[in-house]
């Protein structure tokens, strides 16, 4: 990706949640500039990947599979120095993007549709293998416990939430025709280089042409404290 899209879709999701109303920690809002002077405080954020991630899966093609998300809150299960047993999200969806079919080992989440248009979710039991099954799937739904069909479209409106457990395949996109969506993510912690799943094999960090100065750092572009 071009660091001049992904300054753009930083600053897209920044509007979508100023529109909404949802205000993000300080740390967020951090320059490269004032990265270079945050000791060892800061480390929770560092080691825990906290902050801004852009990611197109490696495909160069972020319009059609990728997303733009901030951690706000994560622990570190290979760091007993943290002790959160949660994360906590918030991601913008464009129309038209999709975030591709995975499932994770171990992390339980509740998906949460935060405002702007409606998300259609698609949903696949997996074996422990990481076979993708064509068998009916148990939904969580708000409280509500029902099956759909594999693969069938289960909508998200603003306010909803679906609970994702481990081995349960999912893919995400917006229904068309009702714009970008905000959606949260609350679950147990977080850890994308071991836990993640696809489908199909993909990349997890964009590789990035340096074409401007960057907006925000991303999570894994963070200075070391001196």
């Amino acid at each position: 990706m071009k660091r001049s899209g992904i300054n753009k879709a930083i600053m897209d999701l920044e509007k979508l949640l100023q529109d909404l109303s949802f205000a993000l920690p300080g740390f967020c809002s951090w320059t490269a500039e004032d990265w270079q002077d945050k000791g060892v405080e800061y480390n929770e954020i560092r080691d825990n990947m906290l902050g801004w991630d852009v990611t197109d899966y490696g495909l160069g093609e972020f319009e059609k599979q990728g997303l733009v998300l901030v951690t706000l809150r994560n622990g570190n299960i290979n760091n007993p120095a943290y002790k959160k047993t949660y994360s906590e999200k918030i991601l913008m969806v464009y129309e038209g993007q999709t975030a591709p079919l995975h499932f994770h080992w171990n992390k339980m989440e509740d998906i949460i549709n935060r405002g702007g248009g409606n998300v259609i979710f698609r949903l696949f039991n997996a074996d422990e293998d990481g076979n993708k099954l064509n068998t009916d799937v148990e939904i969580y739904k708000d409280g509500c416990r029902f099956t759909v069909c594999a693969g069938s479209d289960v909508l998200l409106m603003p306010g909803e939430s679906l609970t994702l457990y481990p081995y349960c395949y999912h893919e995400f996109t917006v229904q068309p025709g009702t714009g970008s969506v905000l959606v949260g993510e609350v679950s147990r912690v977080n850890d994308d280089n071991n836990d993640n799943r696809f489908y199909e094999p993909l990349g997890r960090f964009p590789e990035i042409e340096e074409d401007a100065k960057p907006y925000r750092l991303l999570c894994n572009e963070y200075p070391a404290a001196e």
